[in-house]
């Protein structure tokens, strides 16, 4: 059976990364093969788990002049057919969407268009959950275009707000809750979508 080349771009810890790592191992990501891990800052955690799950890896810092470039090189040299945003904090150009070939999806910590868009990144997203005060919050897959958070919504799943939660018990529970089981659920499905366009070829 074909299945999809993916890479994996992380700016930190990994663990996203490790959710759709385990998901492969368990046979739940059966529809796409985790073919590269690009970390943008030397020393991320994910560096470490690529090595663990024997994934190549290439480590291209983002501050770096040509960092689209290399990345795209990297891409096409590992003949990856769709990219993953696990936890990268860079925002990619509309120049590098459009010269990528195959999809690009990307997990936010809320369900969009909540707490989205330029500046909502990391424990801010939660930050700004707690501080208007919702009581429902979540994690979002969506394709990625040239608005930052703006591309087409492919899952969402919702995660209660606990009475006490700072904004890093509430990060742990959306990520336990929702970003760890939401991520690899999508990635399957849209790694299905480029299999069997792969099949449809032969």
């Amino acid at each position: 059976m074909l299945t999809a080349r993916i890479a994996v771009l992380v700016s930190g810890g990994g663990t996203n990364l490790q959710a759709l790592l385990d998901s492969q191992a368990r046979g739940a990501l059966k529809s796409g093969e985790i073919a590269l891990v690009i970390a943008d800052k030397p020393g991320a955690g994910a560096i470490a788990r690529a090595e663990r799950a024997h994934v190549p890896c290439a480590v291209i810092p983002r501050r770096e002049a040509g960092f689209e470039e290399r990345v795209l090189a990297a891409l096409a040299e590992h003949k990856i057919d769709m990219a993953v945003l696990a936890g990268f904090l860079g925002i990619l150009s509309g120049d590098f969407i459009d010269r990528f070939p195959g999809p690009i999806i990307n997990i936010h910590p809320a369900l969009i268009p909540s707490f989205c868009g330029k500046g909502f990144y990391g424990l801010g997203v939660h930050r700004a959950a707690l501080d208007c005060g919702v009581k429902v919050t979540g994690a979002t897959v969506h394709y990625v275009n040239a608005i930052p958070d703006g591309g087409r919504i492919i899952a969402q799943k919702a995660v209660d707000v606990l009475p006490g939660d700072t904004p890093e018990t509430l990060q742990r529970r959306v990520m336990e809750q929702a970003e760890w089981i939401l991520l690899p659920q999508a990635a399957e499905q849209v790694a299905a979508g480029i299999a069997e366009e792969k099949e449809k070829k032969l």
